[in-house]
């Protein structure tokens, strides 16, 4: 008799593997929704880092993975579990107190606007309006996306979005109160030399500076062909 071995268990990477009902073109939308804060991970910073490399940023995206620390960490902690319909998901395996979603686009958001409101008259009135009226509203169907599709319950979102918005306000405290008087050093390490790191929080119009700077290389290379 052949013998029988037990068939391994298998596990996802739910990263991006989010499950809505077929037909329901609500959820199918929401399910999009939900993959917000992988968009904003690798469309966003990664992008962000390759083509700009901003400090402010850099500490921006540094602060949301220490949020997400501490999801993983509360969560392992209380280990609450997820709604019923986690079984239908396949995710019954994993812990819903806190939602990381939640957690992670109110910190988002809540950095986002503290930063744009600091240099408002500096990047402009419009890009505020681009924080209150796209990343608020991203921020909440997110986090109602998690409830509808059945992988949170209302009070794990809640917690999420709260404790989210919490460590938001305090690591932009924790960055441009205190972290922010190195920027000069970082910038003029070797790693800030090599990777061309900068800040450029003390120039007054970001945008004007470049403008005006590229024109100005533009300018000088036209001449130097002239010659």
């Amino acid at each position: 008799m052949p013998e029988i071995h037990p068939q391994p268990t298998l596990k996802a990477v739910t990263l991006t593997h989010v499950r809505y009902q077929k037909g329901d073109q609500l959820g199918h939308f929401l399910a999009w929704v939900s993959l917000i804060p992988v968009f904003i991970s690798l469309g966003g910073f990664v992008s962000h880092f390759i083509f700009r490399r901003e400090l402010q940023v850099m500490f921006f995206a540094f602060g949301l993975l220490i949020s997400q620390f501490v999801n993983e960490v509360i969560k392992t902690s209380v280990q609450q579990a997820r709604p019923e319909t986690c079984a239908l998901l396949e995710i019954c395996d994993s812990h819903g107190w806190p939602s990381s979603h939640s957690q992670y686009m109110f910190f988002f958001a809540l950095y986002l606007t503290l930063l744009t409101y600091k240099r408002i008259g500096i990047l402009g009135r419009n890009q505020m309006s681009v924080v209150l009226l796209l990343v608020w509203p991203s921020a909440i169907l997110t986090m109602y996306s998690r409830v509808y599709l059945g992988y949170h319950t209302v009070a794990q979102v809640l917690a999420g979005a709260a404790l989210g918005t919490f460590l938001g306000g305090l690591w932009f405290w924790v960055v441009n109160s205190g972290l922010r008087s190195f920027f000069p050093v970082i910038e003029e390490s070797a790693f800030g030399r090599f990777f061309y790191v900068k800040d450029t929080s003390h120039i007054p119009n970001v945008l004007k500076f470049e403008y005006e700077n590229a024109r100005a290389a533009r300018k000088h290379v036209s001449y130097k062909r002239a010659d």
